[in-house]
């Protein structure tokens, strides 16, 4: 490799560290190390292993003059790291949680099993020693690592230099958390592809192998960072999943009543069933789809051309009645979606944009995102919209002006919400639709909290315009209070399902000082507690929810819902979940399949309210009138 061309950083690294790697063959070599240097004592056979190129980095996990509170060297590289909580463009991923927590703090983390003489891996290491951040396992008799390596996902130092390996396992490219993968002195011929989801590695050592000269001339030329780069680019296209399959929610409705034609036969008369489909995605705006966000992606993947056809496949795909769509951007809204969805498929739509963009001039204004609520105008007729700004409804609350903690964290959120009020052309029914992106930073639940009881006090003001019959349909339904009028809120709330944003929309309220509050004040809402007047339920709750709405590298976890009220609406079914063995390939979304570190989620409803029972007789299914209107029928012993 020595006599290769290349750039002599990335030669005299390689060099370096394949040199120092061979001096350091003795059992247990590196935990010697360490034993001594915490001893403060200086040993002969010591090797000290620097970076040449960053002397205060210490290859064995040391710091010049550091000392380690482990039974051995913690990590490779003390660098701190950078998380994906740190804001990208304006946006940060999701997080509420990072990778696994362990109930028992671990005091090292730390296995050398160097110069052994091992011949294979027992599969207990993999199973159970899942804490550990660095392994030794340099200058043994190894001839293959056991897949089930990718179950150490904290592992930042892998050594398996000085052994008799042929191939590198697939699976190893899970290990996101890598910052240096040393494989000098094998007999590895190439590298598996998926390594190129390593996007936080460092050091790649390859010398002493008889490597592909194309990955050679790279590492020599650019750089350990290069070869991830070129694999994660040129990677293939994997098999994508199988279909999502759709869940049936089983309920007396269904199980007892006999079904025909769209209606149901109840003591020998047919009724008509009135149902509403639900789509909601949070696309990824395309002002957040970078590199830096998304390293494990390759860049093609990341491109708006491609991950627009995902996304327009998989929305046209799915049918629905109502679309809501977070992160949408202002030009493509515009520009795109707006004409294409009303020409293609017969939606009408309502689109308004974070609150940022009054402020800006036309060109940064198009880049910013906002919801769009889409609806099929042949089954709706839009009644009214109304836009809620989170930042700009805060300062007209008489009891938010006193507090302080509204202008330094709740005013400098710009989150909207989207409010429609639908009419069914047929039925005259009405419903409630809300769309919402909440606030991301999950070291602002109590932002979180303001947002969503701003949005329920919001509703009821919006649904209590609405109570009576629009001046469009004067014979329409007249609905008694505002919990009889079925309502849906859909969106990305952030906000996980023990969080007290999920708390107070299925139970109606939280106290006062509930831990999401944290020390902020925010007038009655931390004076008298947060409360609203609709029996809600989280539609996947039917199924204890999702496994995931949001899957990037660092977090898995559900953030997104559609919420329906209890009283109106029944669960009919719900699109179900990622296939298992699929994500167990996959570090993160976006990827090749999915367009956005968000899934989309789907609920298909059926109003609880029946239409008046007719005579038992076949039903004309021919062309029908606007059915005759009908007053909200309050006696729910049937249903």
């Amino acid at each position: 490799m020595a006599q290769l061309a290349g750039n002599s950083t990335h030669v005299a690294r390689q060099l370096t560290y394949a040199q120092i790697s061979r001096q350091s063959a003795s059992p247990h070599h590196h935990a010697r190390t360490a034993a001594a240097m915490a001893r403060n004592a200086p040993v002969a056979s010591t090797v000290t292993i620097t970076d040449p190129n960053n002397p205060s980095k210490s290859f064995n996990g040391l710091m010049s003059g550091g000392s380690s509170n482990t039974s051995s060297n913690n990590n490779m590289n003390n660098k701190s790291i950078h998380s994906k909580d740190e804001e990208v463009n304006g946006r940060t991923s999701n997080n509420n949680n990072k990778l696994p927590n362990h109930s028992i703090q671990q005091t090292w983390t730390t296995l050398d099993m160097g110069g052994m003489g091992l011949k294979n891996l027992s599969l207990t290491l993999c199973n159970t020693y899942t804490f550990l951040t660095t392994l030794y396992l340099n200058h043994n008799n190894l001839t293959y690592l056991p897949s089930s390596i990718n179950k150490l996902v904290h592992l930042k130092t892998l050594d398996v230099s000085g052994n008799k390996l042929t191939s590198i396992p697939p699976e190893l490219g899970l290990l996101i958390q890598l910052r240096d993968l040393l494989l000098f002195d094998n007999n590895i011929t190439d590298l598996p592809s998926e390594l190129g989801s390593l996007y936080q590695l460092e050091t790649l050592g390859l010398e002493g192998n008889p490597i592909q000269p194309d990955i050679k001339n790279i590492l020599l030329k650019d750089g350990s960072s290069a070869v991830i780069l070129s694999l994660r680019e040129n990677a293939p296209v994997g098999m994508p999943p199988p279909q999502r399959e759709w869940i049936t929610i089983e309920n007396h409705f269904d199980s007892k009543y006999q079904k025909k034609n769209g209606y149901i036969v109840i003591n020998e008369s047919f009724i008509f069933i009135d149902t509403i489909s639900v789509f909601c995605f949070n696309i990824l705006c395309q002002k957040y789809a970078t590199s830096q966000a998304y390293g494990y992606t390759p860049s093609w993947a990341l491109s708006w051309d491609y991950r627009r056809e995902l996304i327009l496949s998989e929305i046209q795909s799915r049918n629905a009645d109502i679309i809501c769509l977070q992160e949408m951007a202002y030009n493509q809204y515009e520009e795109y979606f707006r004409d294409d969805f009303r020409e293609r498929a017969g939606y009408d739509s309502v689109f308004y944009p974070k609150s940022r963009a009054k402020t800006m001039q036309d060109k940064e204004r198009g880049e910013v995102d906002g919801c769009a609520t889409f609806f099929r105008s042949s089954k709706f007729e839009l009644i009214e919209v109304s836009l809620l700004e989170y930042n700009q409804k805060a300062l007209q609350r008489a009891d938010f002006k006193k507090c302080p903690d509204i202008y330094n964290r709740v005013m400098t959120k710009d989150n909207i919400a989207v409010l429609t009020m639908l009419e069914n052309k047929e039925t005259l029914a009405r419903v409630l639709v809300a769309n919402s992106h909440i606030h991301w930073d999950p070291s602002f639940a109590d932002v979180k909290l303001v947002q969503v009881g701003m949005l329920m006090d919001e509703i009821d003001k919006f649904a209590t315009k609405h109570l009576n019959p629009p001046a469009s349909s004067p014979n329409g339904i007249v609905y008694s209070a505002t919990s009889k009028l079925p309502t849906i809120i859909a969106g990305d709330f952030n906000s996980s399902p023990d969080s007290g944003v999920y708390e107070f929309l299925s139970k109606g309220a939280v106290k006062k000082d509930h831990i999401d509050f944290g020390d902020y004040l925010y007038g009655d809402y931390t004076t008298d507690g947060l409360t609203h007047k609709l029996p809600m339920k989280s539609s996947y709750a039917q199924i204890g929810e999702l496994p995931f709405t949001n899957y990037i590298a660092d977090f898995q976890g559900v953030l997104d819902y559609v919420w329906y009220s209890t009283n109106t609406l029944d669960v009919l079914s719900l699109l179900g979940p990622i296939d298992k063995e699929y994500l167990s390939k996959v570090v993160g979304f976006p990827n090749a399949h999915f367009p956005s570190d968000h899934i989309p989620i789907m609920a298909e409803f059926k109003l609880r309210n029946p239409r008046p029972e007719k005579k038992l007789e076949e039903p004309n299914f021919g062309n029908t009138n606007r059915r005759q209107p009908i007053k909200e029928n309050n006696d729910h012993s049937n249903r």
